[in-house]
Formats: C-alpha cells, structure tokens, sequence
C-alpha cells in the first residue's frame, strides 16, 4: 500500500520551522520539530522519484527507497544515500549542493544510481 502523499504545505511550513538552525542563526530545534522537517522532505523525495532503488538515509530520523530501477528485497541496498540531519535538509532546501556535500564526505552515496542531485532540492525558500 502506498504511503499517504506529504502535504507539500505542511513539509514546507515543517523545513521552515529549522530555517533558523540551518543557517546559524539559532540552536537546534527540538527533537520533533528536526524530525518532522527530515521526514516529510524524505516523503517528498520518495514521491518525486518513486521506485526502490536507492535507499537514501537520515539517520535516526527516517529511510526511504525512491527512483525507478532494479529493486532490492533484503539485506543492504546496492545503491545507498546517507548522511544526517543538518546536511539532508541543507540539500532539501537548496543551501548546499550535493557535489559540495561529497566532496567534503558530508555524505556517503555508493552504487551506480545513488546520484539524487537531479531531484534536489526537493523546496525551495
């Protein structure tokens, strides 16, 4: 069963709740408030490119699959995304790239399709 679509209005007024940590001018959010953000913009992601081959992780946050293509069943994914919180919603909102983010190993991507810089950044503000 598919997974109930993201409210685009509620995954945008939930990235712009940690706007203010995201660029420095304030201390992390609460716990709920970061969760939030980083869930419904993995949602959005996962609709944007439905599929299963990538899994793209935010530790402890979330996990989805998402882009079309040889789907895995168990074990680790061949095609993974992952990094943390601050560095995936910087790359959901535009204010990092994702060449900046590897080439400073802000996150880790191996396989053949785990490139999802064609899908960033999933809102713009």
């Amino acid at each position: 069963m598919p997974a109930k679509a993201v409210d685009p209005a509620e995954m945008r007024a939930a990235v712009q709740a940690v706007l203010p940590w995201l660029s420095g001018e304030a201390d992390q959010p609460p716990r709920p408030a970061l969760a939030a953000a980083v869930r419904l913009s993995l949602r959005t992601l996962e609709q944007l490119a439905p599929g299963r081959s990538v899994e793209v992780r935010v530790p402890p946050f979330a996990a989805v699959q998402c882009i079309e293509g040889p789907r895995h069943t168990r074990g680790t994914p061949p095609n993974v995304v992952e990094t943390d919180a601050r560095t995936w919603l910087l790359l959901a909102t535009g204010a990092l790239t994702w060449t900046d983010a590897l080439d400073s190993a802000q996150v880790t991507a191996s396989g053949t399709r785990a490139d999802i810089s064609a899908l960033l950044p999933v809102v713009r503000f």
